[in-house]
């Protein structure tokens, strides 16, 4: 119990830092190396589309890793197969809006 709680205090960073990465892709995609441009780098809308779902991927993740001892394994089951829907249809998303350019 006392490393669960211990896990979920240290991971609270790693939250916001996936969060801040989902609302604010472009500032997170230059964090570190704002310093190297003179000007504000300019993303292309897949690779702010990559940045959202790796954000994403990562949220989902870390919080099955967080109740999953708690869950049944259907509902286990359930949530994986839900998520990699969810990771198929962006993919395939992202994909018809790359060949349609």
């Amino acid at each position: 119990m006392a490393e669960t709680i211990l896990y979920f205090i240290l991971m609270i960073p790693v939250y916001g830092i996936l969060i801040w990465t989902y609302f604010c892709p472009e500032d997170s995609m230059s964090w570190g190396q704002r310093w190297m441009y003179r000007e504000e780098p300019e993303f292309s809308e897949t690779a702010i589309g990559y940045t959202k779902l790796l954000s994403v991927i990562g949220i989902f993740f870390i919080t099955f890793i967080l109740v999953s001892p708690y869950l049944h394994h259907t509902i286990r089951l359930v949530l994986i197969l839900g998520m990699l829907g969810y990771i198929i249809f962006r993919l395939l998303k992202y994909r018809k809006k790359v060949l349609d350019e």
